[in-house]
């Protein structure tokens, strides 16, 4: 398993245990890594992900950034605030676990954006996710 992988897994499960995610998206929270067509309203889709390896001189480590995306009705600009919070709120300073051998150094929320969708029928959001993975 990459770490890209483990990341995505643990972050995932780690978004969908959460109390307060689940309270705005459904329970079991509506997650997906590629949502599929006809997704209800409210979602969240994982996005863009990069990586690249910061290792030392005795440990290995690799820095992701890591998007997650959050979808809901055009109406509801405070729904979608909202949900942006819970996710932030849920995975800064995080601490959660990884298959593959990985360990969850850092999980930092770098920014936030709210904005209207290119569709007629949503507005988006973006949780912009900081990981620091070591082996």
């Amino acid at each position: 398993m990459s770490a890209d992988m483990a990341l995505q897994a643990g972050l995932l499960a780690h978004l969908a245990a959460d109390s307060g995610v689940q309270a705005l998206t459904g329970d079991p929270p509506r997650l997906y890594d590629r949502a599929p067509a006809g997704a209800p309203y409210p979602y969240l889709s994982l996005g863009r992900h990069e990586s690249r390896p910061l290792d030392g001189d005795d440990t290995s480590l690799s820095e992701h950034r890591l998007t997650v995306h959050v979808w809901t009705r055009r109406q509801a600009f405070g729904e979608l605030k909202a949900i942006t919070g819970a996710v932030s709120a849920a995975l800064h300073n995080a601490a959660f676990s990884l298959d593959g051998g990985y360990r969850l150094v850092l999980c930092q929320i770098v920014y936030t954006d709210h904005f209207e969708g290119a569709d007629t029928r949503s507005v988006h959001g973006l949780v912009r996710v900081r990981a620091l993975l070591g082996t």
